[in-house]
């Protein structure tokens, strides 16, 4: 084994596809999740020993300190889309980076990279974007050296997105576009940020020296969510209207749903839908890291055949 990583909150969908690079690599790899049970399918993808589940909450410092003390790199992953139960944005996004941090350089770990989103902004609207940006902050505080990765909505074949609206299309008359659908997009594929986490943990090479700095990774296109409506229905050959709800009546709407258990959408996410989720104008991206970002084209139908009528053996 050539270094031990440690991914905490690793059994998502972008962290697992990072296990299986890691495991690919030769990596150690230690996995931090809330249900080491439920996150077993992580095992099989390295070999006998090679990949360490550990149960436990990344809140709870001995925990944390647990995973850390051994790795020469961390990698981390926390983060909520809405807040439910004891699962706070302050608590997960805002303060764990710099905790994270302190401990990584408290027991000499090289490398630290933390994904976070595009759109973080100490002054944005959405507490979801403010607590983003203040994990970045209080995580390059502790560790000056900790790469930060900012994906926009990120496609592959277990994503929560395009899989989501393909669903909803197999029952539903009709798919929603939030505020007439004009929110810009740019997708990138999971294989590019996993990537660069590659690049950024010194397994793969790079243009430049990532350390202490910030990459909004996009991909080569831009589309607005309406667009993306219909490249979905296309995809899986289905007709279905689109109908623009405001997004004030979304909000409204909003306020209810955040009382269930599981919302569907929050009055928080309302907030981001009225900004872009694209790279800034002159940000470094994938391009600095050497990585030529994926095309949706080439890799939507691979999964999303599945949804067609008669499914993905259909002719």
């Amino acid at each position: 084994m050539q270094k031990t990583v440690t991914v905490i909150g690793g059994s998502g969908f972008i962290g697992r596809a990072t296990v299986e690079m890691l495991a690919r690599a030769k990596m150690r790899v230690i996995v931090l999740c809330r249900n080491a049970e439920r996150a077993k399918y992580l095992k099989p993808m390295g070999n006998v020993g090679q990949i360490t589940l550990v149960s436990g909450d990344a809140l709870n410092d001995e925990t944390l300190a647990s995973v850390i003390k051994p790795a020469d790199a961390v990698i981390n992953f926390v983060g909520i889309l809405a807040e439910t139960g004891g699962q706070r944005f302050e608590a997960l996004q805002g303060d764990l980076p710099g905790r994270i941090g302190m401990l990584a350089r408290q027991n000499d770990v090289a490398d630290v990279v933390h994904i976070s989103a595009i759109g973080a902004d100490v002054g944005s609207p959405s507490l979801y974007a403010r607590t983003k940006a203040a994990g970045e902050a209080g995580l390059l505080a502790a560790f000056p050296d900790a790469v930060i990765l900012r994906p926009s909505i990120v496609f592959g074949p277990r994503d929560g997105f395009f899989n989501r609206f393909a669903n909803m299309a197999l029952t539903a008359p009709a798919l929603p576009l939030p505020g007439g659908g004009n929110m810009r997009m740019q997708p990138v594929y999971v294989g590019d940020v996993v990537a660069a986490i590659e690049a950024c943990i010194g397994i793969g090479k790079t243009k430049i020296n990532p350390r202490g700095k910030i990459f909004e990774l996009g991909g080569p296109d831009i589309y607005s969510f309406r667009q993306l409506m219909e490249i979905t229905l296309l995809q899986i050959r289905r007709r279905r209207l689109l109908i623009p709800v405001p997004l004030s009546l979304m909000s409204f709407g909003a306020i209810f749903a955040g009382l269930l258990p599981s919302p569907p959408i929050t009055v928080d996410q309302v907030k981001l839908l009225k900004m872009d989720n694209v790279v800034t104008k002159n940000a470094r991206g994938l391009a600095a890291l050497g990585i030529t970002p994926t095309s949706m084209d080439a890799i939507l139908p691979s999964y999303l055949a599945r949804f067609r009528p008669g499914g993905q053996f259909s002719r």
